[in-house]
């Protein structure tokens, strides 16, 4: 039987289900729309859309390594409770092994792969939403290479909640690991002095200038006084320019520099960063719970 236009728009209707599930189902099930409707149930999909609006700020972020290539990638839940649960984690595992051997450039390529059951990584999702009960969302991932004569830095801190990956030229693993557990504890927002926008850097310098003004500090002394400030600006945002935090008379770069290094790339995810956080309302949890929603 052929699926029309008109039948999927009834099924969206009916299920919320997304206009390529409704078909896929419809397809899945000869036109049949009670068969399609069971269909996207058992599937989890129904139950997954109802939950798309709620919000996932919890959950966990974790590295992949296989030789010359990494992953970092970020995977939501509603609460902390359920990022600690072993299926979670089993879940992010198969997501990042999937995407190690994958060239994916973006979240909708990624959620296509098909992971070792034979499904894929979409299709993980919403069984695991399904079964769970939760919001489930793949955020984010990074995938890096390297060359030969480089080293990948690692650091997971509070059990995921931070993950941080770098790579250094050279091959000791301690130092890259060094300059990984910085990147995570200090936060820095860009990488490198040459990362940092024009119109950042313009911000920056204007509000240092009225600061200096406002000392009482001549034009031509206020200016000289901005350059100075600039340069510890780079030493608070750029993680290449920071203060090392195991010896302070050093920055990254020269601790670097003295161990035959070089910082090349870095990557830091924090879970649910920049990410509207969920309000805690147990009674009302309780009674959707109760009330199947």
């Amino acid at each position: 039987m052929e699926v029309t236009a008109s039948m999927v728009k009834e099924l969206r209707e009916t299920s919320g289900a997304g206009m390529m599930d409704c078909k896929k189902a419809l397809a899945e099930t000869n036109g049949d729309m009670n068969a399609a409707l069971d269909y996207l149930r058992e599937k989890g999909i129904s139950k997954a859309t109802k939950k798309e609006s709620r919000i996932a700020a919890e959950g966990l972020a974790n590295i992949y390594v296989d030789q010359n290539k990494a992953v970092i990638l970020e995977v939501n839940s509603e609460t902390d409770f359920v990022s600690k649960n072993e299926e979670f984690k089993a879940m992010i595992d198969e997501i990042g092994n999937t995407l190690l051997k994958s060239d994916a450039k973006s979240i909708d390529e990624a959620n296509e792969l098909v992971i070792s059951t034979g499904e894929t990584i979409k299709e993980l999702l919403v069984a695991k939403i399904a079964k769970i009960g939760e919001k489930l969302s793949f955020r984010r991932f990074t995938i890096v290479s390297k060359n030969d004569d480089e080293v990948f830095g690692t650091y997971l801190h509070m059990g995921g909640r931070i993950a941080s990956l770098v790579v250094v030229t050279g091959n000791d693993e301690e130092v890259a690991k060094d300059v990984a557990m910085q990147q995570a504890a200090m936060r820095p927002t860009y990488t490198f002095i040459s990362d940092v926008p024009a119109d950042v850097l313009d911000k920056e310098r204007a509000v240092q200038k009225e600061l200096a003004m406002n000392e009482g500090k001549p034009a031509d002394i206020a200016e000289k006084m901005v350059e100075g400030r600039i340069n510890k600006f780079y030493k608070e945002i750029c993680l290449n320019e920071q203060v090392f935090v195991k010896d302070n008379s050093l920055t990254i770069k020269n601790y670097l520099k003295n161990h035959n290094s070089e910082l090349k790339l870095a990557v830091r995810y924090e879970v649910g960063e920049g990410m509207e956080k969920r309000n805690e309302d147990f009674a009302a949890e309780v009674m959707n719970q109760v009330n199947g929603k």
